[in-house]
């Protein structure tokens, strides 16, 4: 099972990049949200990582 890449952050719904941080419930973020919430899941409050990056030639 893949994770499901959100193309949007949940917090202001900026259009996310490469640069995308996740928790273990897959909530998405961008970096400026994930520093605003230290970087803790304001849904589930757990930690948030920055989320993998797909292998090269596949889009997401």
């Amino acid at each position: 099972m893949g994770l499901e890449m959100k193309t949007d952050c949940q917090a202001c719904r900026r259009t996310l990049t490469d640069d995308a941080y996740i928790c273990v419930h897959e909530c998405t973020f961008c970096e400026d949200c994930t520093a605003k919430n230290d970087s803790i899941c304001p849904n589930c409050s757990g930690e948030l990582v920055r989320r993998p990056k797909p292998p090269t030639g596949i889009e997401h």
